[in-house]
């Protein structure tokens, strides 16, 4: 298979404007004769569901939350990007795009990037006219911070609930198109196969998850907007609800995946504190604009932060990376976090954290700026740990965050499945190996709003004389059977241990040999691991009730099962990859002074892979990286 990305002609920051001038339309009477199913309710899925709906198109939002509201969108605290230079400090469009194509280390497309910040310009304005409420300074200007990565100030906040704000906006545009009935909204009900007529995605099956009934949708076009799959390490900053099932259903119908291997670990989450979390929090990466990160220099220190003195504290990212300092990237402040607590450096209960200082910014600024700038999450913190961080250091560990892989899609968000898009981290497509931060907010919704408006619309004028699509199609019976099947196989195990245990024993296991850092002993270790848990669990997986009723046990197996081939789909695109790149750190392929050792003579190109059925090999296929603009250069932040 040659995959074409379709990124148009004409210099860089022409191409999006060219696209637009050519792409197909389709006018307001045939609208009214396309259907369009949106899975997800985030800010990419409400984003999408809402203008394809204000445009006429008949809509279908799904959402397995009970509100459209509780997508995890709302978790992205710190803030979002635009090239807006408000403090004339050097931002452009231009520093942007080069900023997160270096901070994903060269592994992602030009063209991709280059849209992302330039139509970061018109998300502010948006969102500013949906009410988003984002810091002002006394004059009334909109303020912006400073995120890992960059060294000028462009992120957006609305203090530490940005990403509540942003969907609070996308979510009243949504029930807008929903009491117009332009959109039908459905919401505890979960995707759980992709229906694919003549190559074509044309519908999808669900189950109601109060009901458990089993149901058929059919559309003109699909588009997958269910966020990542971090939570497959079990303990990460994701909910218990989401995972990866709708992408990984639409991969084994022949959508190929991306890059899977590269999840990022946050360096800014509470530390673990005992076996029985089920999550951690994460708190927000702005915290580092004025938190200094430390750790003793005395190994196994048993004072406390605050009776440490400056002379025996490493601030170890200043000292490393000081161009950067705290505001490192992530996939480089969680490696650098991690060592040290692997040297014996960690604090906490458990040893496993590091300190994030606020005193020298209280001491200077005040408590009520800090306050001002972060108060909710102090206050978080305070409820979460006991400790109130006005008064000592936070205590903060790596934790997984965000998955820069996904589904392969091209320049217009289609998959290798004509018909279906996939928006917002489902999709591979602008972080490269490492997403800065501020940039997923960013990301999810000028997918939502001004790209996939255009680009499913070009595809959608294909499709006018395509008339109604019948769920009694045969394609729909064999989808939903093929579900009923698996339902009945995790009812009719009846095993000893529950689905978290298997849960726990994949994302250890993920964490210890494809986290932070992998090797190819390692992996390949991995994967052997992975594929005996999965026959364990075919054997020994005990999910109460039935089938054809409210049962959270049984969601929860479905997505584990998908779990246990995605993690085994991570070790080998990270064994077949290599060398070192932003979250990939291979321990084989490093500079003397342990930084990532990237190879772009053997390695510039997208992993794209192909589902080739139970217990087989997926089969890799390569998308070139080629750089017109600029030219790889060595990541560094020192």
């Amino acid at each position: 298979m040659i995959l074409d990305s379709k990124i148009p002609e004409g210099p860089l920051e022409k191409k999006w404007e060219n696209y637009k001038k050519t792409a197909k339309l389709v006018n307001p009477a045939n609208r009214k004769k396309l259907d369009v199913i949106v899975v997800g309710t985030g800010l990419a899925g409400s984003s999408i569901a809402a203008s394809l709906g204000e445009m006429g198109y008949n809509v279908k939002s799904f959402c397995f939350q009970d509100s459209p509201r509780r997508a995890h969108s709302v978790a992205a605290q710190g803030g979002v990007n635009a090239a807006k230079n408000y403090k004339n400090d050097g931002d452009s469009v231009y520093r942007m795009f080069v900023d997160t194509l270096k901070g994903g280390d060269f592994r992602a497309r030009e063209a991709n990037v280059y849209r992302m910040a330039e139509c970061s310009l018109s998300l502010i304005d948006q969102a500013v006219a949906q009410g988003v409420p984002f810091g002002r300074e006394y004059s009334g200007y909109l303020n912006n911070r400073s995120f890992g990565g960059v060294q000028v100030s462009r992120t957006f906040y609305a203090r530490g609930q940005t990403g509540q704000q942003l969907l609070l906006g996308a979510y009243q545009a949504l029930m807008r198109q929903v009491g117009k009935k332009s959109v039908e909204l459905f919401s505890r009900h979960e995707m759980l196969d992709l229906v694919v007529i003549n190559g074509k995605a044309s519908g999808i099956i669900v189950r109601n998850l109060d009901t458990g009934e089993i149901e058929r949708h059919a559309a003109h076009a699909v588009v997958l907007a269910t966020g990542g799959y971090g939570k497959i390490y079990y303990l990460s900053t994701l909910a218990m609800g989401c995972n990866g099932s709708a992408i990984w259903r639409a991969h084994k119908k022949g959508a190929l995946m991306a890059s899977p291997s590269w999840i990022q670990v946050h360096p800014t989450s509470l530390p673990q504190s005992g076996d029985y979390q089920s999550k951690l929090t994460l708190m927000s990466e702005s915290l580092r604009n004025d938190g200094r990160i430390w750790v003793p220099l005395k190994e196994n220190e048993t004072r406390k932060g605050n009776d440490i003195p400056e002379s025996e504290r490493d601030y170890y990212l200043e000292r490393r990376y000081p161009a950067f300092g705290n505001l490192a990237p992530r996939d480089i402040s969680s490696r650098a976090a991690k060592e040290r607590i692997d040297a014996g450096f960690g604090i906490g209960p458990l040893k496993n954290a590091v300190y994030l200082d606020f005193s020298k910014a209280i001491k200077e600024q005040g408590k009520e700026k800090i306050q001002e700038k972060y108060g909710n999450l102090f206050d978080m913190y305070l409820k979460i740990t006991g400790y109130n961080a006005y008064e000592e250091p936070m205590m903060i560990s790596p934790s997984a965050h965000f998955s820069m892989g996904g589904l392969w899609v091209d320049y217009e968000l289609m998959t290798t499945i004509p018909g279906l898009f996939a928006l917002g981290e489902a999709n591979f497509a602008d972080h490269g190996a490492n997403r800065l931060g501020a940039n997923s907010l960013l990301q999810a919704s000028v997918d939502g709003y001004f790209i996939a408006p255009y680009t499913i619309a070009n595809y959608l004028s294909q499709e006018i004389h395509t008339g109604k699509i019948s769920t009694e199609n045969i394609e729909f019976e064999k989808a939903e059977n093929h579900v009923k099947q698996q339902i009945e196989s995790f009812i009719s195990i009846n095993g000893t241990k529950t689905v978290d245990h298997f849960h726990k024993t994949l994302g250890k296991l993920l964490y210890d040999y494809c986290g932070l850092a992998r090797n190819e002993e390692g992996l390949k270790f991995a994967i052997e691991e992975i594929q005996k848990l999965k026959q364990e669990f075919y054997k020994d997986v005990k999910v109460s009730g039935q089938g054809d009723t409210m049962n959270s046990e049984l969601e929860k197996a479905g997505r584990v099962a998908d779990y246990f081939e995605i993690g085994e789909l991570m070790c080998y695109d990270a064994l077949t990859r290599n060398e070192s790149c932003g979250a990939h750190f291979r321990e084989e392929y490093q500079t003397s002074d342990g930084e990532a050792l990237r190879n772009d003579s053997e390695f510039q190109f997208i992993s794209a892979w192909a589902w080739k059925g139970e217990n087989n090999e997926p089969e890799l296929i390569k998308e070139p990286l080629v750089f017109e603009e600029i030219q790889p250069t060595v990541r560094s932040y020192k």
